[in-house]
């Protein structure tokens, strides 16, 4: 008897082939005597349209809204059909003893292969693939590891529940407003609560007014060496000053005058290593800093993980590694220990042996759902064979692969308050104690490795407090001591708008849902919600841009006419972060098993009829 691999696509199925030694190619299919291998490619098997349910749906009426079918039903993806009619007659075949599903290790792919299966009603059963990376290795041990079908129930469960919320409020929502309009409006419910975002940042930008202030800063003489200090009112982030007329009077009175230091306040601080990519990090970070869209860089990683075998399983929202990989990165490391990585893996070795501390920031089971952080596999990487997008992106994963395990970066922040005739001016300085993993994010000749930004989230508030005001030291004054203030100058400077959405800021915001809602307990609950997943972000990105209702302008993101003209129409319910959230929410927890499916699809059903009511009453 024979077990039937159904992978996700040709390539995927090609490299199982070669690990298992299955050759003997067949019209849809590979063979040999104990495996049969074949493919989907992406969805063979979708959601049936309105008019499969009955023919009247073909034209659009608002008067036949909300459509809600009884029962969800499943067609056949009419280009790819063949090849579902290939898997199907092997499933019949009565030489195949089981399924073992192959295809991608994560909700959609779950959803891929069930789809497949509930289609064409197969009853034999089914062991599940489950990896992190494409080596040969992984495949092999994988095999070797087999899972039960069912421990992948809920995430399934979650999968379909995505797809059928998707369904009914995309195709209620975009009949309603477009028959109701006589235009087409695509709604969806994920990407019009995304473009709501986008939207009131552009009204945020379109009515913000500037306003001028001014900024009195001092030089002052001491005998320990000469320092300037910006004037501030009561706390020392109070440093504006909106009348022209009182900077004046500051710097008059305090030109050429006698003062001292008052307060001097010394503090250590540490900043630990960045925490390692999940997908969205990764986006983040490959946009600020090499201009990548977040669909570039999910289709490079993905190049990297299933073609280069390079990275790991990258459609993962986890930042950490489980308990049982420490080998695996020890292992790791020493394969990859080619240029330009050595210098930085060398600073790791302790005796010539790799020596490492594994923190909780690191390793944490708790913090893993479905797949552990992007690290790379380890396959060591030939550079020069890469692609120069796809190099950018490994470097940048093997960099916050070694940081992660260096010491961290510690500095000493120094604050001087001078009082000069009543007035206080505050300084600031910073002296790095350790470089720490920052050693690796220098400039690239002196580290041998191609450079890579400072990752943004992980700068502590005494650093961004200081980076803009001082470049380094403060002399060592102490407090008591005389300083004279021997200049002042009026710095005219305005208040600045919010900045307009990037990709990589879209992608936090998207990720961050909560934080947009006021009511305080609900953004508690929401504080883990987020709008989609990281592997449809992306693409949740690509389909405002497609269907029109955003533009790229440079780097950022900026709404159309059309995209206003939607978030205008529709009810705050469908536009809102909380909505969104709360699904999100609920989906994340019938893949745990906390929430019945029946009871998530019960609220969005009940969602779309009042969307409907809503629609009409505004437009009658």
């Amino acid at each position: 008897m024979k077990s039937l691999i159904i992978a996700e696509k040709p390539s995927v199925a090609a490299d199982i082939g070669k690990v298992l030694g299955v050759n003997r190619k067949y019209n849809g299919y590979i063979e040999d005597e104990q495996y049969i291998i074949s493919w989907a490619v992406g969805h063979l098997v979708g959601l049936k349209e309105p008019e499969d349910y009955d023919l009247r749906y073909k034209k659009w009426r608002f008067t036949d809204l909300p459509i809600l079918p009884a029962e969800m039903g499943l067609k056949p993806n009419a280009s790819t059909e063949k090849q579902l009619n290939i898997i199907q007659q092997l499933a019949g075949r009565s030489d195949v003893a089981e399924l073992i599903c192959a295809t991608d290790s994560g909700r959609e792919g779950e959803l891929i292969f069930r789809y497949i299966y509930d289609y064409i009603e197969c009853q034999k059963p089914v062991r599940r693939l489950w990896i992190s990376s494409m080596t040969d290795e992984s495949i092999h041990e994988g095999f070797q590891k087999l899972k039960n079908s069912g421990e992948y129930d809920n995430l399934y469960y979650s999968a379909k529940c995505r797809s059928e919320a998707d369904w009914l409020v995309g195709i209620n929502a975009t009949r309603a407003y477009t028959t109701l309009y006589s235009d087409l409006f695509s709604v969806g419910r994920v990407q019009t609560p995304t473009l709501a975002l986008i939207v009131d940042r552009e009204e945020e930008l379109t009515n913000f007014v500037p306003k001028d202030y001014y900024e009195v800063v001092a030089t002052f003489n001491s005998s320990s060496g000469e320092y300037s200090g910006t004037w501030f009112d009561g706390q020392i982030s109070e440093t504006k000053i909106f009348k022209p007329e009182k900077a004046e009077e500051i710097a008059a009175q305090v030109k050429g005058q006698s003062g001292k230091v008052v307060e001097v306040e010394k503090k250590n601080n540490r900043q630990k290593p960045p925490l390692l990519y999940d997908l969205t990090e990764l986006q983040r970070q490959a946009n600020k800093e090499f201009g990548l869209t977040a669909q570039e860089v999910l289709d490079i990683a993905q190049s990297l993980y299933e073609k280069y075998k390079l990275i790991t399983y990258p459609r993962t929202d986890s930042r950490y590694l489980s308990d049982d990989m420490k080998q695996t990165v020890i292992d790791t490391i020493n394969s990859i220990y080619v240029p330009p990585f050595c210098p930085a893996i060398d600073k790791l070795k302790v005796d010539d042996k790799i020596k490492l501390n594994f923190s909780k920031r690191i390793i944490d089971n708790k913090k893993i759902t479905d797949h552990h952080a992007i690290i790379p596999t380890k396959k060591t990487p030939n550079l020069k064979s890469l692609p120069e997008k796809e190099r950018k992106i490994y470097q940048t994963v093997v960099k916050r692969f070694l940081a992660v395990f260096y010491p961290d970066y510690e500095f000493q922040m120094t604050k001087v308050i001078t009082e000069v005739a009543g007035d206080q001016f505050v300084s600031k300085g910073k002296i790095v104690k350790n470089e720490g993993w920052k050693w690796l994010y220098q400039k690239p000749e002196s580290r041998k490795m191609e450079e890579v930004s400072k990752p943004e989230e992980t700068k502590s508030e005494e650093e961004k407090e200081a980076e803009d005001e001082v470049a380094g030291s403060l002399p060592p004054l102490r407090k008591g001591q005389a300083a004279d203030a021997i200049s002042t100058e009026i710095l005219k400077k305005q208040t600045t708008p919010p900045k307009p959405y990037t990709e990589a800021s879209l992608l936090s915001a998207m990720e961050n849902a909560g934080r947009f809602v006021e009511d305080e307990e609900l953004k508690e609950q929401l504080r883990e919600s987020s709008f989609g997943t990281p592997a449809t972000r992306a693409g949740i990105i690509e389909r405002l841009l497609k269907v029109g209702y955003i533009q790229r302008t440079g780097k950022t993101l900026r709404p159309t006419k059309k995209g206003k003209d939607l978030i205008g129409m529709v009810p705050k319910s469908l536009r809102s972060p909380e909505t969104t959230g709360k699904w999100e929410r609920g989906l994340s927890k019938i893949s745990r098993g906390e929430l019945e499916p029946q009871v998530f699809m019960k609220t969005i059903q009940r969602f779309v009829t009042h969307i409907v009511k809503n629609a009409r009453m505004v437009r009658h």
